[in-house]
């Protein structure tokens, strides 16, 4: 019997996470008979986002009941789920993270998740996520939080340590890791069974397996590697060669944690801000289209989505045992050969009990070490974000292996503190 729930939505005026998320939750028919409420400051996005709400209930006969407020504390009390994916004026705020560093000769890829960029991303969000969490401990002391917004693993492990909130981050890199090594092989990715273990984005395959047989696709990728497009990944099979296992999910992602990241696909040219945009503008277009009835519906909005969201609230809710593929919890021994004082990607299982990670045992000598450098730099840059701390934030910045320059981080540090600092301040 299917239980009722209160889940709400944060951040639902986001164009990809907001629909996403509708799809998975009622695509899948294991959304409760309860409420969905969205949650968002802007107004005309959160209208767009709660019609399109009401529209995909009806469609898929969910039988739903659908809220939409700015209020978020009005929003959060009695909740049994809170997702997140807001973020603070993400491309404009994005786009500085990135351009600052490269003037002052800081060669980085994309600037979001480590780096430069990863620091300022962390100080400025991990604020406004404990005004959520604050407000949870208040008004739904029980409830999950479902986190998607980046940089996952600071805001893990922040909430881990500074709250008795439950928390679990969810990304879809380990699905995007998977189509790469098929990619090379030649297999279609759903005949890929993958599992992985390390940081979000910086995760490590630790066996790949053909799904039917169990048979170990290592020594295929290995072979397939060395005649396919060089210019594939180039970072990522580097990496590969040298350490013998897949990192990561892609160039630009791993790109952000290493030295010479820039060597990758995505070099330095970083994200493509100006398209991100004419994707959201055009999403928009086609969402007011379908509402007015001069479009059809898109033939995938009905169906499930691939992100992992809805299936973590089913499992918790119905008591299902489910394994999640990859989820971002506090460590605490599920990779004993990291720091247990960090939040790692691993596979988890979902019950009502809450989350439980699954360990795969210690990662490869190698790929910990080169993992433990990262750790630090998170560590350190969680700290200087819920202390609201100057000092610690130039520290952080100065062990980060992308810098390679203590007067280019003094002239960085200052130009984007400067612009993040009303955003800044102490949480605990």
């Amino acid at each position: 019997m299917r239980k009722n729930a209160k889940i709400v939505l944060l951040g639902a005026g986001s164009a990809s996470f907001g629909l996403n998320m509708l799809r998975d939750l009622f695509a899948g028919q294991e959304f409760p008979r309860g409420t969905l409420t969205l949650v968002s400051r802007n107004a005309d996005h959160l209208a767009r986002g709660a019609q399109l709400a009401e529209f995909l209930n009806e469609k898929s006969g969910a039988g739903v009941t659908i809220e939409h407020t700015t209020d978020r504390r009005a929003a959060l009390d009695g909740a049994d789920f809170v997702v997140n994916s807001a973020a603070i004026d993400r491309l404009r705020l994005w786009k500085f993270d990135f351009e600052v560093p490269k003037k002052y000769g800081i060669r980085h890829t994309l600037g979001e998740n480590a780096g430069p960029g990863g620091l300022f991303f962390t100080l400025r969000t991990i604020p406004m996520v404990f005004d959520f969490i604050r407000d949870m401990e208040e008004l739904c002391p029980k409830a999950l939080f479902v986190n998607f917004s980046n940089p996952e693993s600071r805001i893990v492990l922040a909430i881990a340590k500074y709250s008795r909130i439950r928390a679990i981050g969810l990304c879809h890199g380990l699905f995007l890791a998977q189509a790469c090594v098929a990619k090379i092989m030649g297999l279609p990715p759903e005949t890929v069974d993958v599992w992985g273990a390390g940081l979000n984005h910086f995760q490590c395959l630790v066996r790949i397996r053909r799904r039917d047989t169990g048979e170990d696709l290592y020594p295929l990728l290995k072979e397939k590697d060395k005649t396919y497009d060089p210019s594939f990944e180039p970072l990522t099979r580097a990496v590969f060669r040298a350490f013998g296992y897949w990192l990561g999910c892609g160039d630009s992602h791993l790109g952000e944690f290493l030295p010479y990241g820039y060597e990758g696909e995505c070099d330095e040219r970083g994200y493509d801000f100006a398209q991100d945009q004419r994707d959201r503008i055009t999403f928009a277009k086609t969402v007011d289209a379908v509402l007015a009835g001069t479009a059809p519906l898109p033939s995938d909005w009905l169906k499930p989505s691939g992100e992992r969201g809805a299936a973590v609230i089913a499992g918790v809710l119905h008591d299902q045992k489910r394994t999640i593929e990859s989820g971002i919890v506090y460590n605490q021994g599920a990779i004993p050969n990291l720091p247990p004082d960090l939040a790692v990607e691993v596979p988890v299982m979902a019950d009502a009990d809450g989350i439980h990670p699954i360990s795969l045992g210690p990662l490869p000598p190698a790929v910990a070490n080169l993992l433990a450098i990262q750790a630090n730099v998170q560590q350190l840059s969680m700290e200087a974000a819920v202390r609201g701390s100057k000092k610690m934030a130039m520290q952080a910045l100065l062990i980060d292996p992308v810098v390679n320059s203590a007067v280019a981080a003094r002239k960085l540090f200052d130009e984007l503190w400067e612009i993040n600092r009303s955003y800044i301040r102490p949480c605990i």
